[in-house]
């Protein structure tokens, strides 16, 4: 495992990398760091430090396809993208030979893990045979790529699809970390330097609740996120994906509060963070989704999941 002073310039050069690049720069840069190698070698140090990071900064990358490949046990060819499940679902993007999902970036092919008969199997379909369409929506700096059409997955073998989204979720679970930390950092540097009535407004009750309150929202989210990294299953996978979706939706409303009008700006980079923090809670199941489905699985088996290690 990553630890002592190989961690700490492990986390320095990906920091300086996320800082410095997004996109393809980004993973030129991270894969010169040796990121893919640290993934296989301490896969909870490589997510973590790398997707909290990537979330600080808002930038972009195709971590997450490599995330999910590498959960899934496959190889991810060159000039490939994965296709992740649509909008705010966990479901795998292929059924039968209709494919349906969103991927970080168009490229040449895509990674397809469809859902068959025989369980579920991931394969490479050309990007010829598939229609795709840039999303811009709330953050189009993330350049997500909607897909769908109908093919078939080639040379498809069989797949833990359960593990390739468990692994996802707690990625984006660190992702979304980075930025509340990110967005609740502008809002406290703002507090401090905005003078109103001959004072800073970090000294007003109301602005130090909201500031309270969403540091007690971020530290939850990592206290369940380093639980289910130890308890490491499906259901804890999805508790911490949807802890940190509900608790960046707590920091962005409190911080754009704290910084009231200059927030409403594109003047302003908390704009940005708000609309990654939106985009992000939506990939592989949003709170709201994940929150339900959690609850449906308690209702049909009438059984709490054991306690996560503390």
């Amino acid at each position: 495992m990553l630890a002592g002073d190989d961690l700490d310039l492990f986390v320095r050069s990906l920091r300086a990398a996320t800082e410095q690049h997004t996109g393809d720069a980004l993973d030129a840069a991270v894969a010169e760091i040796g990121w893919e190698d640290a993934l296989t070698f301490d896969t909870r140090a490589a997510v973590s430090a790398l997707f909290e990071l990537q979330g600080e900064a808002c930038a972009r990358s195709s971590a997450l396809d490599r995330v999910v490949a590498f959960a899934l046990g496959c190889e991810r060819p060159p000039d490939t993208a994965l296709v992740a499940p649509p909008i705010g679902r966990v479901d795998a993007p292929g059924d039968g030979e209709t494919v349906h999902g969103i991927a970080t970036s168009a490229r040449a092919s895509y990674l397809v893990v469809a859902s068959t008969d025989r369980g579920h199997v991931v394969g490479t379909v050309d990007a010829a045979a598939l229609d795709a369409r840039a999303v811009g929506g709330i953050d189009p700096t993330l350049a997500l790529v909607e897909v769908h059409g109908t093919a078939a997955p080639s040379a498809a073998s069989s797949v833990d699809w359960s593990a390739g989204v468990q692994l996802a979720q707690l990625a984006l679970a660190h992702e979304l970390v980075g930025v509340s930390r990110r967005a609740l950092a502008m809002a406290r540097d703002h507090a401090l330097e905005r003078i109103q009535f001959d004072q800073p407004i970090a000294k007003f009750q109301a602005v130090r609740h909201r500031l309270a309150e969403t540091l007690v929202a971020v530290e939850t989210a990592v206290a369940v996120l380093d639980s289910a990294w130890l308890d490491r299953s499906p259901v804890t996978a999805a508790m911490a994906k949807a802890s940190a979706g509900r608790s960046a939706r707590v920091a962005a409303r409190h911080c754009q509060q704290v910084l009231a009008g200059i927030g409403f700006t594109t003047e302003h980079d908390l704009h940005r963070y708000l609309r990654r923090i939106w985009s992000l809670d939506q990939l592989f199941g949003s709170s709201a989704v994940l929150t339900k489905r959690l609850g449906e699985q308690l209702v049909a088996t009438r059984e709490l999941p054991p306690l996560l290690p503390l």
